[in-house]
């Protein structure tokens, strides 16, 4: 009995050890903040754009391509976090 203990406890210490359970469970947290982040980024790049063009809409396409852009910086975030870790 104290044999299968031991060896359970070697075993659970190389694991973590290795980055087994703590080192998936930081990089799940850190990918799914990021991809959060991102959401928030485009949800207010949108929001305001929507704002803008509704001030004035004579400025659609500069806003639109304004918008695009700022998108796309903050898509990249998401980008950096699922794939970086």
């Amino acid at each position: 009995m104290i044999e299968l203990l031991t060896a359970m406890d070697i075993t659970s210490l190389q694991t973590l050890a290795e980055g087994g359970l703590t080192g998936d469970l930081g990089k799940g947290i850190t990918a799914g903040l990021g991809c959060f982040a991102a959401a928030i980024g485009v949800g207010l790049v949108g929001t305001k754009a929507v704002e803008a063009v509704g001030r004035n809409p004579g400025a659609s396409g500069k806003v639109l391509v304004q918008s695009i852009i700022g998108m796309a910086l903050s898509e990249a975030v998401a980008f950096y976090a699922l794939f970086l870790y």
